[in-house]
């Protein structure tokens, strides 16, 4: 929210350092670096060296040499460069990495704060606990020992699933998979992570579409497009370098911008062709597009018809998407929607971008899938400047979904069958009949435990709260661990409170209290466990194009802050399972689980996505010669890593020895597939109701099979051949594990995929994608209205589901929408990001410069509905769910939302309905800016596939407060 600063100053009551309250006025600069302890005099250099200062010599100065180290940015999924400059183990000053490929030398204003994270004095310093309603030091041996003996007690009384392992996208790469390892030696799939709330629906629906569920071509590949689309997103916000990438699109190409959002953001201030459209109609504007195209025969009929599956049953239901139908629905004129599908027919290939204003819905797996459908209908895959480009959220959203730390899967999506697990106690050299005896004995109908998806983290608070015998497990959540999770990015936060307050236990492992620290009014029973920053040691991370690349540590620890690794490797030795899990794994100094070999350990299992070539080597090796990558291609021209694609982006096929480049552009056939070139995975059989499944006479340059195929196997090679291409070793390797029905996916030397490779094809198969998905509730994706809809006329003819029970719990549709909230409610509430903050906010609320620039949480409200309801711009109004919870935040009366719609940024804490908690913080702890969550008046709702949240379209009412 942008506004002029004044020269007010806020009351500051007891320790309140900077905001005492939300209606409090703007301070300006000087009062905010006074109030934050970074006034004149650098009070926060002299109490970080015990209060004196010394003077640094001529001398000193010239001759202490600063090091330079090189990180990655901590916030959003782009994978900028930070160049760290350190002086005497203190991070003193940074830089953006110019020889990125990816930020060129820009920063954002959260990444040009990074800096902050590793001095931040409002970090959790020490392990905490709650004692007598009060916050108490304690050492790293009591907290480990004291949550280890009641975890221990909970699992003897109830079982493994009663203890919830959340884990998060801001560790990096093995920290993840071992965070994930970690569960399966507890015992228990009851581990998710945010990607369950940011695009699970799209992992889901573009993984049944075409094979894998990631961003199809790269940022940098939208230089090559010559149109883009834009859907549910707000980059200039959430993703600001990646805009950059757009832009260069729009100056070079002179492509189009078309930007589709209820909300004028500052993406769709760049927007060539804006389309403003109603909260939780994608799939009906898109059809609404689609029925253009398909009427005027626009479509790539040969793309379709050698490279798509069931676009037949698409173009029965898009038919009935007439231009009054769509307008009837989104509030999109059909003049507008035939203007942007001539502009799409018109500028091929063009790219597809969607953010969480498509995934958070009830039918947010539709919404996916119809985006793939219509780059699919306009042969946009495949091909450079095409693809479907999906904008992650965070740093390593990517990677910590990639290493499974989901309620559903395994590492490397290998989901949770017994032929998964057995690969994974072979990778792990465990006794697989000791991992099952990790898990309860119980089952669910014929499935055991360990076979079970968990409870997502969308509804932990069900685990909870729900009478235990609804549950599909044996007793209910007794005890919840945060690590690296901010509570208020998620719904129903009353009943959040409630479900904390029941736990037997709340631990969270984090560098910030976070809001779990205040939310619930406990006594005791919840432990802080400060870990570092992601700056405070080393390891890879995913960007969203499915590159990887090496952190190297920036500084020690500060304070008492440990690693996760570290964090994890203590426990494990708790519960008796450290020798097990570590077998294969070395012990750094401070017994600490070596990065490298964790890299390693990955690099043997994760067959199916390809993360066995990016071996620590190479990735450092990347790292060391970013300058030679292009900046367009990201192929490296000459030097270490010539023919490589930056960051070997996934699948980096075979091992790290083959030296596979990575690939850039899924499902590209142009390229032989040794040289990044793919085609679509065969993953759901080779015909359905007698039709073929399989690619129709295309392959890639080199391919000896020169048509569809499906996935090798061991008995494939036979079959054709060409098993004699593997080298002794290998055989005995692929003997070892099934023999003649060993795939490529649990191959563990790697051989049936080189010598696919070697052969010109693909190891998954070459098949077509499929437009329909036989296996989801609407294997064609239709419109579905909200559960909460002001438009009753529509819930008639689009109604949701019928309530049913999956991943464990009950889950409630029909019962919700059939009753009217409309009238006591009649306004849309959406939500979203801000540029200068992330996430559930902690970290940078946390942040002096970033705190400064955006003070105050607020609704942006439409002028009109801002007269109708006596409200003026700045004043505090009460914004309120139909489930009762409530907010009271800043009204902003603004064009930027329509009619009838209010948005929320979701991205503050510590106020609960009015109530200023600053006070329950730990001492120092505290973001320098608290505010209501959004959340709070957020409501029920969740995806019919993956139990992703509702939060982009449900209802409220505003009052003046």
């Amino acid at each position: 929210m942008l506004r002029k600063k004044t020269n007010g100053t806020s009351r500051r009551t007891g320790r309140t350092p900077i905001v005492a309250n939300q209606g409090s006025n703007s301070i300006d600069r000087r009062g905010f670096l006074r109030g934050s302890g970074l006034a004149i005099g650098g009070l926060t250099a002299i109490a970080a060296t015990g209060g004196t200062v010394t003077q640094v010599s001529a001398q000193t100065a010239a001759t202490r040499s600063v090091e330079t180290i090189k990180s990655i940015c901590t916030h959003c999924s782009v994978g900028c460069t930070v160049i760290a400059e350190v002086d005497n183990g203190v991070w003193t000053g940074q830089e953006p990495g110019w020889d990125s490929p990816f930020n060129l030398g820009a920063h954002c204003a959260k990444g040009a704060a990074v800096r902050e994270h590793a001095h931040g004095e409002r970090r959790l310093k020490y392990p905490m606990k709650k004692e007598n309603g009060e916050w108490v030091r304690i050492s790293w041996e009591t907290a480990i020992n004291e949550i280890g003996d009641g975890m221990n007690k909970i699992r003897e009384e109830s079982g493994p699933d009663s203890v919830y392992w959340l884990g998060s996208a801001k560790h990096n790469n093995e920290q993840a998979y071992l965070f994930r390892k970690f569960a399966a030696y507890w015992g228990t799939n009851n581990v998710d992570h945010q990607a369950r709330i940011c695009h699970s629906t799209t992992v889901a629906g573009v993984a049944n579409t075409w094979g894998y569920g990631a961003m199809t071509n790269s940022y940098n590949d939208i230089h090559n497009s010559r149109a883009i689309f834009l859907i549910g997103g707000n980059p200039a916000e959430a993703h600001p370098v990646s805009l950059l990438h757009m832009l260069r699109a729009k100056e070079q190409n002179n492509a189009p911008l078309i930007v589709c959002d209820p909300r004028f953001t500052r993406t769709a201030a760049h927007a060539d062709e804006y389309v403003r459209f109603r909260p939780g109609s994608d799939v009906a504007l898109v059809w609404g597009i689609l029925w253009h195209i398909f009427e005027n025969g626009w479509e790539d009929k040969e793309f379709i018809r050698t490279r798509v599956w069931g676009m037949d049953q698409i173009q029965e239901e898009v038919a009935r998407w007439t231009p009054e139908e769509v307008e009837r629905v989104t509030g999109a004129p059909g003049s507008q929607l035939e203007r942007v599908a001539r502009t799409l027919a018109n500028n091929r290939p063009g790219t597809v971008i969607w953010c969480m204003g498509g995934t958070q819905h009830t039918n947010g797996n539709n919404n996916t899938r119809a985006y793939c459908v219509l780059q699919l209908a306009l042969g946009n895959m495949g091909t450079a400047g095409g693809g479907t480009n999906i904008f992650r959220g965070h740093d390593n959203v990517q990677g910590a979904t990639d290493l499974g730390v989901l309620a559903d899967t395994l590492p490397g999506y290998y989901g949770l069958s017994a032929g998964s697990w057995a690969h994974w106690a072979r990778v792990w050299d465990e006794d697989l009949d000791w991992l099952k005896g990790q898990f309860s004995d119980e089952t669910v109908g014929e499935t055991p435990m360990m076979n079970l998806t968990g409870i997502p983290v969308s509804r932990w608070i069900d685990g909870v709260l729900e009478d235990g015998a609804d549950i599909d497990q044996p007793d209910s959540t007794r005890a919840m661990v945060l690590w690296g999770h901010a509570p208020n990015s998620q719904t129903r936060m009353k009943e959040m409170k409630t479900a904390m307050e029941k736990l037997d236990m709340l631990v969270v492992v984090d560098p910030y209290p976070t809001v779990s620290a205040v939310l619930q009014d406990r006594e005791d029973g919840v432990y802080l466990l400060p870990a570092c920053t992601q700056f405070e040691t080393r390891g890879s991370v995913t960007a969203s194009n499915r590159s990887l690349q090496w952190r190297d540590k920036v500084v020690e620890p500060l304070f008492e802050s440990k690693t996760d690794h570290w964090i994890m490797a203590r426990f494990a030795e708790k519960f008796g399972f450290h020798d097990r899990i570590f077998r294969n794994i070395a012990m750094d100094e401070g017994d600490e689980p070596n990065i490298e070999d964790i890299t390693r350990e990955f690099n043997k299992g994760m067959w199916t996505i390809g993360y066995t070539g990016q071996s620590p080597e190479r990735m450092k090796t990347h790292m060391a010669n970013q300058h030679t990558f292009d900046r367009t291609t990201l192929r490296a021209i000459g030097g270490p890593a010539d023919g490589d694609y930056y960051g070997m982006p996934w699948p980096s096929w075979g091992t790290a020895e083959m030296n596979h480049p990575g690939t850039a552009n899924l499902y590209d056939m142009s390229l032989p597939v040794a040289e990044g070139g793919l085609t679509f995975r065969a993953r759901f059989g080779v015909e359905r109701d007698g039709d073929n499944l399989l690619a129709e006479g295309v392959f890639n340059p080199g391919s000896e099979i020169e048509d569809g195929y499906p996935e090798f196997t061991m008995q494939m090679l036979i079959d054709l051949g060409w098993d004699g291409d593997l080298t002794p070793e290998e055989a005995e390797a692929i003997e070892a594990v099934a023999g003649a029905n060993t795939n490529w996916k649990t191959d563990l030397s790697g051989g049936i995929q080189r010598v696919a490779i070697a052969h010109g094809c693909a190891p998954f198969g070459n098949a077509k994608a499929r437009a329909v998905v036989w296996t989801f509730p609407d294997p064609v994706p239709i419109h579905r209205e909200p559960l909460y809809s002001n438009r009753r006329d529509l819930v008639a003819d689009y109604p949701t589901y019928e309530d049913k029970k999956f991943w464990r719990v009950p889950t409630m549709y029909a019962s919700i929408q059939e009753k009217d909230f409309s009238i006591d409610y009649p306004m849309i509430l959406t939500s979203g990001r801000l540029v200068e903050y992330e996430g559930g906010g902690d970290e940078s609320r946390s942040n002096p410069w970033l705190a400064e620039l955006q003070q105050d949480m607020f609704v942006e409200i439409n002028t009109r509905d801002a007269n109708n309801l006596g409200v003026r711009d700045g004043a505090q109004v009460w914004v309120e769910g139909p489930e009762g919870g409530k907010v009271k935040v800043m009204a902003m009366v603004t064009e930027r939302v329509g009619e009838g719609v209010a948005f929320m940024p979701f991205h503050f804490g510590g106020h609960l309905e009015g109530v200023d908690l600053r006070d329950k913080y730990p001492e120092g702890a505290d973001p320098f800016v608290l505010g209501e969550s959004s959340n709070t008046a957020q409501t029920y709702g969740y995806d019919s596939v993956t139990q992703m949240q509702e939060t982009k379209a449900t209802l409220c009412k505003i009052t003046t407060a």
